[in-house]
């Protein structure tokens, strides 16, 4: 985890979200679609806090956590800035899969829109997922981020040379039957778990969640080049593209492709 700390520390995690919109603009979409009858929500890995911000716009009561202690002060700060802090019910500096000091049953609904990418051990992915079940409400709704292994080999092989030791087709096909990542050059990605679509489901309804929905949140827009991106808004038809990408998300031939997914899921 001093690894993942180190690199977040540096990353510009909420320019991230700002340079490719599309993940946080369908996301955000999903979230709010099936946080309607929420009020307290938890946010955790929640970086910068960029979606802790806008839930906190929208009334609800948000408590922030993060392993990254700089990133935690930086969304306290935003927070402060933009004047939001009644909005929150704490920041935290916590591990996904140690949530101390949050109370069981505690909300309407939680978001882990990060955690599960850095956990490489099984077991870590499970005790994550199993803190994210202790702290929400029966009934309550989750919200939980997924690298898709499809997209990265398919990157892999569009792009060896940037995604090192996977440029070659030997580590390529380890990756693909283990989707393990850990990025030869230094600075660059932490390590990281991707899984595979059919994963997805059975490890979250394995930890006792019913499943709502599973979407691709970059959607197609992920194999859009800016150039291509471009041509759409010259055209004056980009609000229309994104609403395409949004209602075609959830379409089972869309989700290897999209980089990130989201699952949305009731916690029984």
């Amino acid at each position: 985890m001093e690894d993942v700390i180190d690199y977040y520390s540096q990353f510009d995690e909420w320019g991230r979200l700002e340079r490719e919109p599309l993940e946080f603009i369908i996301n955000l979409h999903y979230i709010k679609q099936y946080l309607a009858t929420s009020r307290f929500v938890l946010d955790n890995g929640a970086g910068p806090g960029k979606y802790a911000i806008e839930l906190a716009k929208l009334g609800y009561n948000v408590t922030l956590s993060d392993l990254t202690p700089k990133l935690v002060e930086i969304a306290k700060q935003k927070v402060s800035e933009l004047e939001l802090t009644e909005q929150f019910n704490g920041f935290h500096v916590l591990n996904a899969t140690h949530l101390d000091g949050i109370a069981d049953e505690t909300f309407d609904a939680s978001l882990m829109l990060g955690p599960l990418y850095h956990l490489q051990k099984e077991e870590e992915r499970v005790a994550a997922v199993k803190e994210l079940f202790r702290v929400t409400k029966r009934n309550g709704i989750v919200f939980v981020a997924f690298q898709s292994r499809m997209r990265m080999t398919i990157t892999s092989l569009q792009f060896p040379q940037y995604w090192k030791p996977n440029d070659n087709i030997d580590s390529i096909h380890e990756f693909y039957e283990n989707g393990i990542f850990n990025h030869n050059d230094k600075g660059r990605f932490t390590g990281a778990y991707y899984f595979n679509m059919d994963e997805i489901k059975p490890f979250m309804e394995k930890s006792g969640f019913q499943t709502i929905d599973l979407i691709g949140s970059s959607s197609i827009g992920a194999m859009l080049s800016n150039e291509q991106k471009q041509y759409w808004t010259d055209q004056g038809e980009y609000e229309k593209l994104v609403n395409f990408l949004i209602n075609s998300a959830n379409d089972p031939s869309v989700l290897g492709i999209s980089s990130h997914l989201l699952y949305i899921g009731r916690r029984k």
